[in-house]
This record gives C-alpha cells, structure tokens and sequence, in this order.
C-alpha cells in the first residue's frame, strides 16, 4: 500500500484538485470517497450548464487533470497514487451525465463504475500498465467509465422490457 500523503498537499490548488477535494485522503477505500464525492458534486455543476457545455468542461477537466495527477503523482513518487482520484471523479461525471436521472439509476451507475474500475478489465488493465503518467491515470478510468455506459444501458433495456415496469 502506499504511505498516505499528507493533508498538507491541498495547500497546493493542483494537489488539491489531483486528490479531490481531499476526498482521496481516506484511510479507507479512497476510490470510492472520491467517486461519491463526485456523486455529490454532480448536481452542483449539471444543473446549471447547457450539455455541450457540460461536456466541454469535463474534457477540460480530463486534460487539465492530465497534468494536474502527473504533477501530483511526481510529488508523492508513485505515478498512480490511490489518493489521487481525480480521475475517478471525472469518469463518474461522465457516467452521470448518461445516467438516467433518478437516485436508484445513480446508484447502480455509481456500483457498477466501482466494479469496473477495481477489476480492470482488458483494455483497462493494459492501459493501467502502460501508460504510467497523469495520462494513463486520467485514460484507464476513461475506459472503466465505457464498460459502466454499456452494462448501464444494457441494464435500463433490459429494466424495460419487464412487465409493468
């Protein structure tokens, strides 16, 4: 396991930002405070932006965060830090954005986007093994958030197909 950073880094605004608000300093499960961090924050910065507006933001913030969880990752020596989770924050926003709109919905999507970044599979894995910068951090959960899209949409098809649903 990695040493846990110090809450001194979110003195930093891109340290602030790459660690997410400080949801990524749990001694528990960071990937997940981060992930329901930005379950939380979804509704603060959905609501009042266009969607191609809301879209253009999160490829600015999966650019920025690019570099933000690089430098991030460069101060505390290990690329991939579990403390970062800006990318899980980004991914989930996307996620949520082609949820449909009810607190059961967000939280399957939230289960599933979980699952699939914690079992990585294939190219997730492969893109988590190779790209070791604050890109590959930013691109492998890119690529969870996939998988979650299609088991979501094969999921609400399915919900209804069923009788009386």
């Amino acid at each position: 396991m990695d040493p846990r950073p110090s809450p001194r880094l979110l003195r930093n605004p891109i340290h602030l930002v790459s660690l997410g608000f400080g949801s990524g300093l749990s001694p528990v499960a960071p990937g997940t405070a981060g992930t329901l961090a930005a379950w939380l924050l979804y509704p603060l910065l959905r609501v009042p932006l266009p969607d191609a507006v809301f879209l253009a933001l999160l490829a600015f913030c999966f650019v920025g965060g690019s570099l933000a969880c690089d430098r991030t990752g460069h101060a505390l020596g290990v690329p991939d830090h579990g403390a970062i989770v800006w990318d899980e924050m980004v991914a989930m926003w996307l996620v949520l954005f082609f949820t449909p709109a009810t607190l059961a919905w967000q939280a399957v999507a939230v289960a599933l986007f979980r699952l699939f970044d914690i079992v990585k599979p294939p190219p997730v894995r492969q893109a988590d093994a190779r790209f070791k910068n604050g890109f590959g951090v930013m691109f492998d959960d890119l690529l969870a958030a996939c998988y979650t899209l299609l088991a979501l949409a094969v999921l609400v098809r399915l919900v209804r197909l069923l009788p009386g649903v």
